[in-house]
């Protein structure tokens, strides 16, 4: 594709009455931006879009648009990393075969090998949010993790083709990069954060940060499906559908292909308060099980929790330090977020094994 500039708006000031009407096939005579979920996204700027129709038209109150980061060190993060691209790609190319927990996307464009994209998609706002810091109910859990195993079972044994060779893997050089990283970056989020930590954090984090990519080569043997790899409770909203029990996975930037066990380990060890956890996590892995088994995914429960257990020590880790490296800490939203993130996950970390779970 061409890396020209856009034909289309790459900021929400270039967003206009006539390109909003003409992506929802509407008249509109006015629109009103209002910027949403300020102070922990690092890649993306979403907002809330009133829509004031003309001629008569009408249609929904409003929708969201989302457009790229408007920092120079985002946007050419996003681009290195391949995040504003795979959010577009999904939702145009995989989102129609995935069967359940996705928002209704009206417009999904990008210029290739650029930081110019815009999504615009259904407005939410009835539906639940849950702060991370607040942690999720057990409930909106169990909930998560059903949708969660629908998203994994439409895809499981799918994504090791050519056609999907584009989604990053576990064992993608991302990872190498990552991994590259994670020494320095841990130092600093020990200085800044080790107080945050559990008794033997520390020495878990001295570790794991050092054996990063070994870990993931270990974790790729086992069964390979659709990641979201960022699974938490601040991209789901709760309520969606006729029953009010169903869920809108949002936020499909780093999407990934690797064991389902990654997914679960990260939304059960970082937004549920670490009670809970320890309480319910046992029936948690189990109905995420019954549907992937429902579904048609012959994979044994046994092997289902030791992937989740090993999933502990990988994802809410490794992102849990870099978003403590990227995120804007003068912000209290951000710097609170970085702080539970640090105590669940390193928490159900050590729970399942800490330092015993990395053999090198």
């Amino acid at each position: 594709m061409s890396t020209s500039a856009p034909d289309f708006p790459s900021s929400i000031d270039a967003v206009t009455p006539a390109w909003l009407g003409g992506v929802l096939g509407v008249p509109l005579a006015a629109i009103r931006p209002e910027r949403i979920g300020e102070g922990v996204g690092l890649m993306g700027e979403i907002y809330r879009v009133g829509l004031d129709y003309a001629d008569g038209a009408s249609g929904p109150a409003s929708v969201v648009v989302k457009v790229p980061a408007q920092t120079e060190g985002s946007r050419a993060q996003g681009v290195a990393l391949g995040m504003y691209e795979a959010e577009v790609r999904f939702y145009n190319e995989l989102g129609p075969r995935t069967p359940s927990g996705l928002p209704r996307v009206d417009h999904a464009r990008i210029v290739s090998g650029t930081a110019d994209f815009v999504i615009v998609m259904e407005d939410l706002s009835g539906l639940t949010q849950v702060e991370q810091t607040a942690g999720m109910s057990v409930d909106q859990a169990l909930a998560a993790v059903r949708t969660l195993a629908e998203i994994h079972a439409a895809w499981w044994g799918k994504v090791q083709t050519p056609e999907l060779e584009w989604i990053p893997s576990i064992v993608h050089d991302r990872i190498r990069m990552v991994d590259g990283m994670l020494p320095a970056i841990w130092q600093g989020f020990a200085a800044g954060f080790g107080s945050a930590l559990p008794e033997g954090g520390v020495a878990l984090g001295d570790k794991f940060a050092s054996n990063y990519f070994n870990l993931m080569q270990g974790f790729a043997s086992r069964p390979w499906t659709l990641l979201h790899q960022d699974f938490r409770v601040e991209n789901l909203l709760f309520g969606a559908g006729p029953d009010g029990d169903g869920v809108v996975v949002i936020d499909w930037q780093g999407i990934g292909r690797g064991p389902g066990g990654y997914d679960v380990a990260y939304v059960l060890g970082g937004s549920l308060p670490t009670a809970e956890r320890r309480t319910h996590e046992r029936a948690l892995v189990a109905a995420y099980h019954e549907v992937l088994t429902a579904n048609g995914v012959d994979y044994p429960a046994e092997a289902v929790w030791d992937d989740y257990r090993y999933g502990m020590v990988l994802g809410g880790l490794a992102v849990t330090l870099f978003a403590a490296g990227t995120l804007d800490l003068t912000n209290d939203r951000a710097k609170a977020l970085v702080a539970s993130m640090a105590e669940r996950h390193f928490t159900a970390a050590l729970d399942h094994g800490g330092v015993d779970l990395i053999p090198f």
